[in-house]
């Protein structure tokens, strides 16, 4: 418990010297909220395993180190950027260094009149409307500690506006790298996605690090879905195998909408991903669809809640995990039917394969109905690989490694067509066979 105060009061007292660096980005309403949120964050303790919502995720490995924010610029290669984009795919591409944007490294060819896809800091100082109104709005920093930490060091990350009507045809890939190589750091992109009424995009966050350093991401994404917009999400999480990732997503959906997210995780000793989102009106659309591959000692964790407050509105969840070694998976999906919404369909489900005797998986599926015109089902499945098929894939000559990667590849299969980014599937893909074959 002392290690826990003595990390808080680091942060505390520490807020003067991020104030220095934000050169004038002190005089608006953000500085305002930031200032709540460090209040809040004082007031609020780390969660332990006596909480429900932590029960199976201790987060006592995180608190072990004193990560310093990341404060000095970091050179990476153009190289090691090439490396991480997608051959086959056309997009406008984003690119953050230790949480800074890099303007060195980002291209952002062609797109429509109006469209903003940049770095949150520039939109802070410019006073953008679109920011001041949704900012800090959705993401709850008056209950959760890394949010309120987030917010309150909220310095930098992607800010992606499309105007009414507009049409982003190619993806928008924005590319977090972490290097930290000198010390153990902490970063915290803290990024706004806004599509107004019938626009459409896809945006892909992608995560990653060197393999074997230390270091830590407290990720916060807040996205706005409004009338008819159709908002396409793709998260690759790819850090290192050493590394702590906590992220927090909440999507606000008005009428009509269709938003999905497709997460994809295999790094990270200890990955936490809270996916909330909510219809503010009839007939949206909201697809979650997830896939984690652990192995070692590696700990993946998802907690979601579909918040159907409105009528008509349908959603569809599924969360697939693939567990070798000592790893642990926790799955806590709830979805909430409120009084009035009625005619609402949602469908949940939660699929997870043991590779070894030692991994284990934590699930729960909860469905809270208020309404009594609803299609609502969930179910949950653990198990290990079918010794039938691997059976009939070795009687046709398949070896024992080809047949696993075989069954794995049928696993995932479902999730993976779901991604609609061809680019995207082949790349999972690609991860798959690398990892099992």
């Amino acid at each position: 418990m002392d290690k826990m105060i003595d990390i808080k009061d680091w942060y505390i007292s520490n807020f003067g010297e991020f104030e220095k660096r934000l050169n004038g980005g002190k005089a608006n309403s953000i500085h305002q909220i930031r200032k709540d949120a460090l209040s809040n964050f004082g007031k609020l303790d780390f969660p332990s395993i006596k909480d429900e919502e932590w029960k199976y995720t201790s987060i006592a490995p995180l608190l072990k180190y004193n990560f310093v924010p990341s404060v000095t610029e970091k050179k990476i290669s153009k190289d090691v950027i090439k490396s991480l984009l997608f051959d086959e795919m056309e997009h406008s591409l984003l690119v953050f260094i230790n949480g800074k944007f890099s303007s060195e490294h980002s291209d952002l060819p062609n797109l429509p009149e109006g469209v903003i896809a940049g770095s949150i800091a520039n939109e802070i100082k410019n006073n953008n409307d679109v920011l001041l109104k949704h900012f800090g709005k959705y993401a709850d920093f008056k209950n959760h500690i890394f949010t309120a930490l987030s917010t309150a060091y909220t310095e930098d990350g992607a800010f992606i506006y499309i105007p009414d009507g507009k049409i982003v045809e190619e993806p928008i890939h924005i590319v977090f790298i972490t290097d930290s190589t000198d010390e153990k750091i902490l970063t915290q992109p803290r990024n706004l996605f806004v599509a107004e009424k019938n626009s459409q995009v896809t945006i892909i966050e992608h995560f990653v690090g060197n393999e074997g350093e230390i270091y830590f991401t407290n990720a916060v994404t807040e996205i706005v879905a409004e009338e008819n917009a159709v908002l396409n999400h793709i998260k690759l999480q790819e850090e290192s195998k050493k590394a702590f990732h906590i992220a927090r997503m909440e999507v606000d959906q008005e009428r009509n909408s269709n938003f999905s997210s497709h997460l994809i995780s295999t790094g990270g000793d200890l990955t936490r991903n809270d996916f909330n989102a909510k219809f503010n009106d009839e007939g949206g659309e909201c697809t979650l669809n997830g896939l984690f591959m652990v192995d070692g000692t590696q700990l993946f964790d998802a907690h979601t809640l579909m918040d159907h407050a409105k009528p008509r509105c349908n959603s569809h969840e599924h969360y697939k995990g693939i567990l070798d070694s000592h790893s642990r998976g926790v799955f806590n999906g709830k979805v909430i039917v409120r009084q009035d919404a009625q005619k609402t369909n949602a469908f949940q489900e939660n699929n997870n394969i043991l590779l070894s005797d030692q991994a284990l998986v934590n699930t729960k599926p909860q469905l809270e109905i208020f309404a009594d015109d609803v299609k609502c089902s969930h179910g949950a499945t653990i198990g290990q690989m079918d010794d039938d098929a691997k059976f009939y894939l070795k009687s046709r000559g398949i070896g024992e490694e080809a047949s696993k990667g075989i069954l794995l590849h049928a696993f995932a299969s479902d999730v993976i067509t779901s991604i609609k980014t061809e680019a995207i599937r082949n790349y999972v893909e690609k991860l798959i066979t690398e990892k099992f074959n």
